[in-house]
């Protein structure tokens, strides 16, 4: 893995741990996959792997985040 990766994995991590305490909350929460050209994989876990919101929880709250937050990362995509 590159400086560059890393530094961008970290700053995934980071994010996701902000995030965690509202998934958790709803009985869910999130695994970060890998981190490759830009794209976030994430596994949606407990509640929120079923639930029928999950898609807009991805892409409204945790891609939006990611991508204002952290350099480098253009894209969030769900692993099952």
């Amino acid at each position: 893995m590159t400086e560059a990766v890393e530094d961008i994995t970290g700053q995934v991590r980071e994010v996701l741990e902000k995030l965690r305490p509202f998934l958790l909350r709803d009985g869910g929460d999130v695994e970060l996959v890998e981190v490759e050209d830009g794209i976030v994989k994430l596994r949606l876990m407990g509640a929120c792997g079923t639930c029928p919101s999950s898609t807009i929880t991805l892409k409204a709250g945790i891609e939006r985040a990611l991508t204002e937050e952290v350099p480098g990362v253009t894209e969030i995509e769900q692993v099952f």
